[in-house]
């Protein structure tokens, strides 16, 4: 859906897709997804509050606009443009880009992920075929993935006061020297080292019994 620019309650007033996208994003990083709701959003566009009904029915039909719109371009790499692996990095390296550009997208998504987000499932779990893990495999692999993607900010609170208020033992001082580096580009790259390390293991390993 693109509500392009067009104008709230017959005035003069305009928003365009971008500015509402925009808006609930903001409200979503402040106060969780499940505080957002039309009126919130209204609030935060400084608009009245049956402004928004003129652009999006509901709760729902907003959710699917701040993520169709947010994940615009990303897209499947074939399978003759690289190895699976490859394929797997690429797709999931372009899921992340569009996290860290709209923080708070990712509880979007979570929350769209069984309605009409099942193309980004889809486009994973299709990799994962090509690459020859069996029906069980391919769930518990994606599971993983999702857990990474969508999880690594519960590892990596932004209030790290805590630990300036406490002696950390020795292993854990050295290491959270480098805690700002969970927010990065190597933290990152690390952890999809890992895990598709960990796939390619799996997939060696995987019982014939299983290959469907």
């Amino acid at each position: 859906m693109g509500v392009g620019r067009m104008q709230a309650n017959g005035g003069g007033n305009t928003l365009s897709e971008s500015e509402i996208v925009e808006a609930a994003l903001r409200v979503v990083r402040a106060d969780g997804v499940e505080k957002l709701s039309m009126r919130r959003l209204s609030r935060e566009l400084g608009v009245s509050p049956m402004a928004p009904y003129y652009y999006v029915a509901d709760k729902r039909e907003l959710l699917d606009l701040v993520a169709s719109a947010a994940l615009a371009g990303v897209r499947k790499p074939p399978p003759e443009s690289g190895p699976w692996q490859q394929r797997l990095r690429e797709l999931i390296d372009q899921i992340d880009e569009k996290l860290r550009k709209h923080p708070g997208l990712g509880d979007v998504l979570i929350e769209q992920m069984l309605g009409k987000q099942l193309d980004l499932i889809a486009a994973i779990m299709e990799i994962l075929f090509e690459a020859g893990f069996s029906d069980r495999n391919v769930l518990a692999a994606y599971a993983t993935i999702h857990t990474y993607l969508f999880g690594r900010s519960r590892v990596n609170p932004r209030d790290r006061s805590p630990l300036s208020e406490v002696t950390l033992p020795e292993s854990v001082e050295r290491a959270t020297k480098y805690i700002s580096d969970l927010r990065g580009k190597y933290a990152y790259d690390f952890g999809m080292e890992v895990l598709v390390a960990g796939l390619e293991a799996q997939l060696v390993h995987q019982p014939e019994r299983d290959v469907r």
